[in-house]
């Protein structure tokens, strides 16, 4: 009897698994829905991992977006040649190193040189009142009144203690000093720290390259070709608007010195270099070009004939000098090849205007960014999210504007060769 029960329980142990599965349907059915469960738990524990990442991700780059602005701009500007010197050097790294040190940090130098150079002019040429309300509506710093100036005598006799010396607005002008220092040191570590930025994504742009194309899933995907577009319409314009900034202040340099050579006495164009840098530097904001620049001077040059009672037919012919050679040439024949070659001009102009006017002063960068986000979305995603059609990666309006889709993802290395570049970077 015992051996009969034994038999019968190993014979319903070997039952065949379909069997044993229909004798048992409720349970087979609670095992999935437990590990769909524990799947879909831990899958959504990662998401709001994630999704707290992203948002404290954004929480910086808000904090800091003039940093990331300004090393974008610098990374794009100075990318092609990066390009140039890793033909030479065979690194990635040794070439964005390169392209850092010998264009980057220079172009930062010059900017702070012609900023001094212009506040000593105007001190040298102007009352001191009028330069300390510049500066003071610039900079936001207060002008010291003459009449509450303190000498350092005064404040070693009887020196100030530290609720004084916090509170002082107007005594010996300590904190309008601490405030100098601050600005200054505060546009250094931005300058610096949009430096290190740049040469960050000039150094390990390939490997972020190659991230980004595992992550969407492949080089043949609408957004790897929206990103190539944007990439590739961002380095045409910031590149090309270098590259008018250079030609501009070489033209402009060239042409302030001619004016001193037929110059008569005291009509001539001061800091002919700085000068004509700036005016290279006005050149990125499209239509407006040097006006900002030639106008005040020509002006100036007005002022010093009227009070040396100098010939104002000199300052006249020199204006129209100046909008010939400084504006409508450079609009007609240099900037139409040279800065941002793909994108329409008053795009471009409303951006460089707008920018300053909503964000301050990193929107010069900025909104240009942001307008090319918005071309290239029109031009790839939206057609076919309005028609309810599959979003394909074609650029379906606006065909002769921007970056041809078709052509930046045949011009772009492929994941493999982006690879071995990389491995030779870190082996080298």
């Amino acid at each position: 009897m015992e051996r009969t029960r034994h038999a019968a329980s190993d014979a319903g142990s070997r039952l065949p698994t379909g069997l044993s599965e229909r004798r048992h349907p409720d349970r087979a059915e609670r095992e999935a829905a437990v590990v769909v469960t524990e799947l879909s738990r831990d899958r959504l524990g990662w998401w709001i991992y994630v999704f707290a990442l992203a948002g404290a991700a954004l929480y910086i780059g808000y904090a800091f977006v003039g940093i990331l602005v300004l090393g974008v701009f610098g990374y794009y500007a100075m990318r092609p040649i990066r390009d140039r010197f890793k033909t030479v050097v065979d690194s990635r790294r040794l070439a964005a190193a390169s392209t850092v040190v010998t264009v980057l940090v220079p172009v930062f130098v010059v900017i702070f040189y012609a900023g001094f150079r212009i506040v000593q002019q105007l001190q040298s040429r102007f009352d001191r009142g009028l330069v300390s309300m510049l500066v003071s509506g610039l900079t936001g710093l207060e002008a010291v009144p003459g009449g509450k100036s303190s000498s350092l005598s005064t404040v070693l006799r009887n020196p100030p203690s530290l609720t004084e010396l916090a509170s002082l607005s107007f005594g010996s002008g300590l904190e309008q000093g601490l405030q100098v220092v601050n600005a200054v040191f505060g546009a250094f570590l931005l300058l610096a720290l949009s430096v290190v930025f740049a040469y960050a994504l000039l150094a390990y742009d390939g490997e972020l390259s190659t991230v980004f194309e595992t992550l969407v899933g492949g080089r043949e995907t609408t957004v790897h070709t929206y990103a190539l577009a944007v990439d590739d319409d961002l380095e045409s314009v910031f590149f090309g608007n270098v590259l008018f900034v250079v030609i501009m202040s070489v033209v402009a340099t060239v042409t302030y010195a001619a004016t001193n050579l037929v110059a008569p006495p005291g009509l001539t164009v001061p800091m002919v270099l700085t000068l004509g840098f700036l005016t290279g530097a006005a050149s990125l904001i499209p239509v407006v070009v040097g006006k900002v620049v030639y106008l005040p001077l020509v002006a100036y040059l007005a002022f010093d004939a009227i009070e040396s009672g100098g010939s104002l037919l000199f300052v006249g012919g020199a204006l129209l000098v100046y909008v010939f050679v400084l504006d409508v040439l450079p609009q007609s024949f240099v900037q139409p090849y040279v800065s941002g070659r793909q994108l329409d001009t008053l795009i471009l102009l409303f951006a460089y205007i707008l920018g300053p006017v909503l964000f301050g002063w990193y929107g010069f960068f900025l909104l240009p960014i942001v307008f090319v986000l918005m071309l290239e979305t029109i031009r790839i995603v939206l057609p076919e999210l309005l028609h309810g059609d599959p979003i394909d990666p074609e650029a379906d309006v606006a065909e002769d504007t921007g970056a041809d889709p078709q052509e930046v993802r045949t011009d772009t290395p492929s994941e493999e060769s982006a690879s071995n570049d990389n491995q030779g970077a870190v082996n080298s």
